[in-house]
């Protein structure tokens, strides 16, 4: 890399310096007033200033160096069957100033953005957000069109470009549904009522719908249960009474076009507890602190507390009853065995006797005839 010496002769001395250092890059050599940099790196860049012998300054130039644009990483995504949205980062760092022109070719055309028609359709800038670095925007997108992104990124020494084609139907993935709302339902100590609206940027257009999925667990508990619904509340049957449930919703293209919305932000609420186990528990502590009152103290009790919950006792009870229900059935089953195998045996000795009396009455048949 050769810097020039301007506005010298090639025999003039010169001076060179780089600013905020000591002394200029290792290999560098001044040839006929130009500065020359056999090996640059990232790390030679900086201002360098070219002086006369006395030391006056004759012109300064500013060395940034980097790399080409590499082919930028695109995607994108619509909230609506309206518009769409594209988003990219660079897949090279270079270094240096970059900038991004992104346009669209589409098959039908949006009716209030200025276009070029060509015979392959129409072609429109992908507006972009100075709020939002590395997105833009194509308005008045049409439900059945496709459309290729042409994203391409410049800087000094080059650019490169992604195209990208797109249809709404692959794309389509709607904002989280809004204004999530968990209820405990009275006397209902198994039961939520959950309620949301649709998200605000979808068309309120009756043939553009929307389903949802649910999913909720207790706060204490890690795995999730998922319910699916087109309607706008669901209630919750198999919430556990009594403690504190998590709730999220997500929504999808009715027609399951797309891909499913991010989880809604969390929305929490507390079945009631059920009013049959509570008077128990407390008629109970009730007849505990009075028994306690009338009492004298005893010693401690060695033995655990039983704290199991009324759900393993259940468990248990159904296990008993079906390892009992087994033993049962194999007690039935030899039983049986055992009484074929007499009945078998019993017929086995039946028959020798039944064939000595057919044979001595045949037997006994000539003589019977000779007395005759």
């Amino acid at each position: 890399l050769t810097l020039p010496a301007l506005s010298l002769l090639p025999s003039s001395p010169v001076q060179w310096r780089r600013a905020g250092a000591a002394v200029l890059p290792e290999g560098s050599a001044i040839q006929q007033g130009a500065l020359v940099l056999p090996r640059t790196s990232l790390a030679t860049a900086g201002t360098y200033s070219c002086h006369s012998e006395d030391g006056g300054l004759l012109h300064a130039v500013s060395l940034r160096l980097g790399y080409l644009p590499g082919v930028p990483f695109v995607s994108c995504r619509a909230s609506d069957y309206e518009n769409f949205s594209c988003s990219w980062t660079s897949s090279v760092e270079t270094f240096l100033p970059t900038r991004y022109i992104t346009t669209y070719r589409g098959n039908m055309s949006p009716p209030h953005l200025p276009i070029c028609r060509n015979k392959k359709g129409h072609v429109g800038p992908c507006l972009q957000d100075p709020s939002h670095p590395g997105t833009c925007t194509v308005h008045g997108s049409e439900f059945w069109s496709s459309y290729r992104l042409n994203i391409t990124e410049v800087n000094p020494l080059g650019s490169s470009f992604r195209l990208l084609d797109v249809t709404m139907q692959a794309i389509i993935k709607p904002d989280p549904p809004e204004g999530l709302v968990v209820e405990p339902i009275p006397l209902a100590p198994r039961r939520l009522h959950v309620s949301w609206k649709y998200p605000s940027s979808w068309p309120k257009e009756p043939h553009f719908q929307l389903r949802f999925r649910l999913q909720y667990r207790p706060v204490i508990h890690r795995s999730w249960s998922v319910v699916e619904t087109v309607n706008l509340s669901e209630v919750i049957t198999d919430a556990f009474a009594g403690l504190e449930h998590v709730v999220q919703v997500s929504t999808k293209d009715f027609l399951d076009a797309g891909n499913w919305s991010e989880w809604s932000a969390e929305a929490r609420a507390t079945p009631v507890r059920d009013p049959a186990t509570t008077a128990s528990e407390e008629t109970t502590t009730d007849a505990s602190l009075e028994s306690l009152a009338e009492e004298p103290s005893q010693a401690p009790n060695p033995e655990p507390i039983n704290r199991s919950d009324p759900l393993e006792k259940m468990a248990i009870l159904v296990s008993l009853g079906i390892f009992a229900f087994f033993v049962l059935a194999a007690v039935l089953v030899i039983t049986i065995l055992i009484w074929l195998r007499v009945r078998k045996h019993g017929k086995d000795e039946t028959k020798p006797h039944n064939f000595l009396v057919a044979a001595t009455h045949l037997k006994a048949l000539p003589s019977e005839s000779g007395c005759s």
